[in-house]
């Protein structure tokens, strides 16, 4: 008798645990990031909406869900660091996210790169990118744009996937004038590779580890920042300061242990930086 209680209470808390960890899913946390820049940007700075990892293949939270989130937020730029799909049946899901992104209008555009998930559909990716450049989303492939900002310009640096060995920093960086660099990728591998200037990188790909309990140890195959426990949130390499969102979606299990979905907004304003 005493096995069988065993086993139930086995049962119930390995349930408690699952359901916990699926209702997590359901429940992002709007983080607020404040950075200082060396130049000044404009009087109010800039104001970045930051969505990574959205996977729609096990995605919780509903387009609806994320516009009442962050509708009535002061939003001047929006970035997408990757990772969107990996099944062409998830494009129309996808595409009403990027609707209500694009009607949030924000005042300097929205930007994006892809992720490794996203090239399991590489064939499909030049429709994608049509697509999301009809609602006003420029896709950067090792490249950048320059966005004036007042007196001061922002330069927007995408470069591409890294853990597919598809980035290029001396291309995205190729031409680059003077300004604020502002980077865009998906694996933030490739800071602790890359030798050019930028003042704040945004990226995901670790999702906080997803399942972190006790710790994320699957993470040990995707690079040396594990090793360095940088795998969420703001960090600074060489006096440069990159920020790793924990995502908006999943893989594999819809499931989060000590670690929600994630939704960030990044003041950039100036003053001494870090």
């Amino acid at each position: 008798m005493t096995i069988v209680w065993i086993v139930l209470a086995l049962i119930a808390v390995l349930f408690t645990i699952w359901a916990v960890a699926r209702w997590n899913t359901f429940r992002p946390l709007v983080k607020q990031i404040d950075i200082k820049v060396s130049h000044p940007l404009d009087t109010h700075g800039l104001r970045i909406l930051h969505l990574s990892d959205l996977h729609m293949e096990r995605l919780s939270i509903s387009p609806e869900a994320l516009l009442k989130q962050v509708q009535g937020e002061r939003i001047d730029l929006i970035a997408l660091t990757g990772d969107y799909l990996d099944t062409v049946s998830m494009t129309d899901r996808f595409l009403q996210y990027m609707d209500v992104l694009k009607d949030l209008q924000p005042r300097y555009g929205m930007y994006a790169v892809f992720g490794n998930h996203d090239y399991v559909i590489a064939d499909h990716l030049p429709y994608l990118q049509r697509e999301m450049e009809k609602r006003g989303c420029v896709v950067l492939k090792n490249e950048h744009v320059r966005v004036p900002i007042g007196d001061q310009t922002l330069n927007i640096i995408g470069i591409d996937d890294h853990y597919t060995n598809r980035s290029n920093a001396d291309q995205a960086f190729a031409g680059v004038e003077e300004g604020i660099n502002l980077v865009l990728t998906h694996d933030p591998e490739i800071v602790l590779e890359m030798d050019h200037h930028f003042d704040y990188l945004l990226s995901g790909h670790f999702h906080g580890g997803q399942i972190h309990w006790p710790k994320p140890y699957h993470l040990k195959k995707m690079g040396k920042l594990y090793s360095l426990n940088i795998i969420s949130g703001l960090h600074y390499h060489k006096n440069r300061a990159f920020y790793i969102s924990d995502g908006l979606g999943q893989t594999g299990f819809k499931m989060r242990l000590r670690c929600r979905p994630e939704i960030t907004f990044h003041s950039i304003g100036s003053g001494p930086s870090a």
